[in-house]
């Protein structure tokens, strides 16, 4: 896909350091999708696309801060990919042991903070670990605050609420009646982060993936054909300039109405 000239003028305005005539969305989350169909093209075997998929998430983070971006939300590793081959989610659960081990000490200088959202349940204690020291880490950072969805799944993520809140109704110490889109919000794994304002997914797909389905709900989407690896500051930027060109209505009246 080609960017448009306005397109185009927005990622030159980006330079190199700054976000320049963009206007950064508060949230980006993205569906980093791809690394197998990089690898497969250029006759690698699939774990090498998660290694250089591993390498985007670097660029993308750096971005993200001199972009101006407050919140980055990755999918990272969904519920549903436990039924990928044995040896590939073993690959998986490597580099991300390795990225926290890597990477934790420079995010951490880079005034990041890590949250993880998703199920623990599942993963080994030594992952469990690492993911809790991450967050403890960061937890006071303040510049970027970086969310990634591992073992995540939004409709057990939103199965989880509703059981909560029928539990509590059913012994009495919630009124049914109370239960409005607040309510949930705040059970959610999300509580306290604001909701996207940009969904970006890569590859060219163009679906949800089981991904902040709630959260979603007036998010602006940009469907991007480059692949995950090959994901940096210019495809941001232009996710952006597009970002910049919507008119968000939020289910009333838009400015040209």
């Amino acid at each position: 896909m080609m960017a448009s000239s306005a397109t185009a003028d927005a990622i030159g305005a980006a330079g190199e350091t700054g976000s320049g005539n963009l206007t950064p969305p508060r949230h980006v989350a993205i569906i980093m999708d791809g690394n197998g169909r990089w690898a497969s093209r250029r006759g690698l075997p699939r774990f090498e696309g998660h290694r250089r998929g591993v390498e985007s998430v670097r660029r993308c983070v750096k971005s993200s801060i001199e972009l101006g971006v407050q919140y980055l939300t990755l999918y990272s590793f969904s519920s549903e990919n436990w039924s990928r081959p044995a040896s590939e989610v073993s690959e998986l659960m490597g580099l991300l042991k390795r990225f926290i081990k890597n990477d934790l000490a420079e995010l951490h200088k880079q005034n990041v903070r890590v949250k993880i959202i998703g199920e623990k349940v599942g993963l080994s204690s030594d992952i469990i670990n690492l993911l809790a020291e991450a967050e403890s880490l960061t937890e006071g950072n303040s510049k970027l605050t970086l969310i990634i969805a591992f073992n995540y799944g939004s409709r057990q993520e939103i199965a989880s609420v509703a059981r909560l809140l029928a539990e509590k109704a059913a012994n009495g110490s919630l009124d049914p009646a109370k239960i409005d889109p607040c309510l949930i919000d705040q059970y959610l794994t999300t509580a306290g982060i604001p909701e996207p304002d940009l969904l970006i997914r890569t590859s060219g797909e163009q679906r949800l993936s089981n991904f902040l389905l709630w959260q979603l709900a007036y998010t602006e989407f940009v469907f991007l054909p480059v692949l995950w690896p090959d994901f940096d500051k210019a495809a941001f930027a232009e996710a952006i300039a597009m970002f910049n060109g919507r008119d968000r209505r939020y289910g009333g009246l838009g400015s040209g109405a």
